[in-house]
């Protein structure tokens, strides 16, 4: 047997991690892989499972928009998020 025996290759596979590209210093950073999230169920304390959510509009902030999740059944609240919006331009005062 030799002392230096060549390992197998891996071919990728579903359970081999596959080597990421690398990017060079300086480059530009990496994309948003991502948009904004909305949730579609959320757990609902009153009806005692996971229901569908309505979306609500709650305070329109300088720096993004705070919203409120409702229950599609019964209406109560199950959760919140605050989109950060990135606006350049900034409020004036009159």
């Amino acid at each position: 047997m030799p002392l230096f025996a060549r390992k197998p290759k891996l071919t990728p596979g579903p359970f081999v991690p596959r080597p990421r590209p690398r990017q060079a210093p300086g480059g530009p950073p990496p994309r948003d892989q991502y948009g904004a999230f909305q949730a579609s169920l959320l757990y609902c304390p009153q009806c005692k499972q996971a229901t569908p959510t309505r979306e609500r509009l709650l305070l329109v902030l300088p720096n993004g928009n705070l919203y409120e999740y409702l229950c599609a059944q019964c209406g109560t609240s199950t959760g919140s998020k605050t989109s950060l919006d990135h606006v350049e331009g900034k409020l004036l005062p009159p």
